[in-house]
């Protein structure tokens, strides 16, 4: 395998890898604020947005070396890589819509359990 290649590879498993991390967060982070944890939900978000900006560098590396005229092989695995990316900036973005869903339920329940406590 020659050197253009094996970057190509280590460049692909990277955004593989920092995108993938991203979405595990974002998953923890849901779970934690479906058991109220916002605070934490809200860290596990920012550290899945510190792996999503490190993907991205690389990927923008690669869309700066095109628009310089170094082309790459488009591989099955970089087609990959890319996808991967993109369904986890979008699991990011959803978790950011339950987290506050499950603030606004929170909030909702703790407001019915007063009612409910009043009324007895």
């Amino acid at each position: 395998m020659d050197e253009k290649m094996k970057d190509m590879e280590l460049i692909v498993f990277t955004i593989i890898n920092k995108g993938g991390n991203a979405k595990g967060l974002a998953y923890e982070a849901i779970a934690e604020a479906e058991k109220g944890n916002f605070n934490h939900a809200e860290a596990l978000l920012k550290e899945a947005d510190a792996e999503l900006k490190e993907a991205h560098k690389v990927q923008t590396s690669l869309i700066q070396d095109e628009a310089r005229g170094k082309k790459q092989d488009i591989t099955v695995l970089f087609v990959h890589a890319q996808d991967h990316l993109m369904t986890s900036i979008e699991v990011r973005n959803l978790a950011e819509v339950f987290i506050r869903n499950s603030r606004r339920i929170e909030k909702l329940e703790k407001a019915l359990a007063l009612k409910d406590n009043g009324d007895e």
